[in-house]
């Protein structure tokens, strides 16, 4: 039998733990499964003819928001080539309106509903046992395996009958997290990709726009367990390691132990990605945190809005001005890359308060601060208070809000645009320094991103493709539109524009609007020639002449102070080229940038 697992990623770099999952807790059908990961960026022909090439018995698609409008393009048209093909799907975008999905797709055999390894295991077992049907009658006289009563017998599906009826059978208790095999051991397979890994399923919290909430046991795999396979990851040098835990250190045994294992074990290569609940964090967690090595964890936090009413409304449970405390710990040791969410559109958040929101969060200083817009999820408790918020929000995935009783859709229209800004000139880490002196001229940083989107729309520069060089040309025009009276002021943020253009790359071709460099040919020679004797500044270049690191690296006059950009050495964090201030008479180094 041809068994096949098809997964549609929103990219390339992404991997479906999902099917591999299945796959490997049946594993007794290994040899006949095989899983195949495509991308939405793929034409959906291409998916088509490959999947018909390989002429599956039985077909499984992993069903999420991003993919599920290619999978039911898939499905309309794979039952017209293929027809004597089982076509099921599984994921949380099918799990809550698994009914009205085989109404709507007569080639659809059925869907499994929430966890999918067990089920899998007994549908296999069926389709290989060769019994396609039972009766009722049978099954309720009989208490013996599925595999003897049919489909009627296994759990957590919903499928459609000889007939042509749909059934539902009742849901399938939680399984043991750490019955599920380990699911990387041909790790080559996954090269140049990022690997999700799961500790843990479920979540102690009830978030109303969250489907996590719906599952209530919270289980955790063995923590054996869960140390050989870090190791594993750490062994073979895997780069990132994303945990997939809805909120990982929910349990604090569980996180200390994970978290002091990969600093005992680490190697200096591999990234772990946690998202958890930073009020949660202790001080014996997070004087752990601060001794870890730079980039060996990151982490995400979901705080979604500082409205109080907001977050009483949407239940979520989180002491604000605790995550305060917390992530200006975490950052203080500068070890730890922070991951920040809002969520635009929320209940009793309207405009203005969500630019507060905006503006306390962004005083935390994040590495990053996503705005994101709330998506109404079938089976979530914000899509039964549709009609109480007033909310309007688009039919096609991922069911984006458009607008609700207290955010108009000309208000999410002007938030999308502030969110482009805050995408390119803050979460890019391009423009830090400029950006952090910029914010001084503003009331707070929601009006300053406010104000550079209304100088792209007021450009027409929304919708364009810009290189990154056109990106600080377009910052500069800004500045200069805003410091007109007051040159001196321009020349200052030109300054911080070239500091932060050459923290990223050794720019040759000098952009226009910058000043000339003030160091001068002479003066570079001299610092090089210094340099390929004594190596008082680049000690790692030995063996390199003048000419070489005179190319790998930057000389420029900013503020006064002679700056070194050394691009062998970066920030681990944020990638930026290590600096030293150079006291020309002194000639001390003082790490002024870094």
């Amino acid at each position: 039998m041809n068994i096949f697992l098809a997964a549609i990623n929103a990219k390339y770099i992404h991997s479906n733990l999902a099917v591999y999952s299945l796959r490997a807790y049946a594993r007794k059908y290994t040899e006949e499964t095989e899983i195949a990961e495509y991308t939405i960026n793929q034409p959906i022909d291409e998916i088509l003819m490959d999947i018909y090439t390989h002429r599956p018995d039985i077909l499984c698609f992993s069903c999420y928001l991003w993919n599920i409008s290619y999978v039911e393009q898939l499905i309309r048209e794979i039952p017209k080539v293929l027809p004597d093909t089982k076509i099921w799907l599984g994921g949380p975008e099918v799990s809550y309106n698994a009914r009205e999905m085989l109404d709507e797709y007569p080639g659809l055999t059925g869907i499994i509903c929430g966890e999918g390894e067990e089920t899998f295991l007994e549908l296999m077992d069926y389709y290989h046992s060769g019994i396609e049907t039972e009766t009722e009658e049978k099954n309720k006289s009989r208490c013996i395996r599925s595999t003897d009563t049919g489909l009627s017998g296994i759990r957590g599906i919903v499928y459609r009958t000889g007939d042509g009826n749909i059934t539902e059978t009742p849901s399938r208790p939680v399984l043991d997290l750490s019955t599920v095999p380990f699911v990387y051991g041909h790790i080559e397979d996954f090269r140049n990709r990022i690997i999700y890994y799961e500790s843990s399923r479920g979540c102690p919290f009830s978030c109303s726009y969250c489907l996590s909430s719906i599952d209530k046991c919270l289980r955790f795999r063995d923590p054996e367990l869960v140390k050989k396979e870090l190791q594993f990851f750490i062994d073979h040098e895997v780069p990132q390691v994303k945990f997939v835990d809805r909120t990982f250190n929910c349990r604090h045994d569980h996180a200390m132990t994970v978290w002091r294992y990969i600093k005992e074990h680490d190697r200096g290569i591999t990234n772990f990605h946690f998202e958890i609940a930073a009020d949660l964090l202790n001080e014996e967690q997070l004087s752990l945190i601060r001794s870890m090595r730079p980039g060996l964890i990151q982490l995400e936090i979901g705080i979604q809005s500082a409205n109080e009413e907001t977050i009483r409304e949407i239940r979520r449970k989180m002491d604000l001005d605790m995550v305060e405390h917390t992530v200006d710990k975490v950052r203080e040791n500068r070890n730890v890359h922070q991951h920040l969410d809002l969520i635009a559109g929320l209940p009793y958040e309207d405009y203005d308060s969500f630019a507060k929101s905006f503006d306390r969060v962004y005083a935390m200083r994040p590495d990053q601060l996503q705005l994101g817009f709330l998506k109404v999820l079938k089976g979530s408790l914000m899509h039964e208070k549709t009609q109480e918020y007033g909310l309007v929000y688009q039919d096609r995935p991922p069911y984006e809000v458009l607008s609700t009783k207290w955010l108009p859709y000309a208000d999410v229209i002007r938030l999308k645009k502030i969110e482009e800004m805050v995408e390119v000139y803050y979460n890019s880490g391009q423009f830090r320094n400029t950006m952090e002196h910029i914010e001084k001229e503003f009331p707070g940083a929601f009006a300053m991103f406010g104000a550079l989107a209304d100088y792209y729309e007021e450009n027409g520069l929304f919708g364009l493709s810009h290189s990154r060089i056109a990106r600080y040309e377009i910052l500069f025009c800004f500045l200069e539109k805003r410091t007109e009276k007051h040159k001196e002021k321009l020349d200052e943020y030109a300054q911080w524009l070239t500091l932060d253009l050459y923290l990223r790359d050794n720019v040759r071709n000098r952009p226009q609007f910058l000043p000339d460099n003030k160091v001068s040919s002479d003066e570079a020679a001299a610092f090089y020639k210094a340099e390929e004797e004594e190596h008082r500044y680049l000690s790692s270049y030995t063996g390199y002449d003048r000419r070489q690191m005179r190319k790998m690296t930057h000389l420029e006059r900013l503020f006064g102070r002679l700056i070194l950009f050394d691009y062998r050495e970066r920030n681990p964090l944020s990638g930026d080229a290590k600096t030293y201030k150079i006291k020309d008479q002194e000639r001390k180094i003082e790490n002024e940038f870094s």
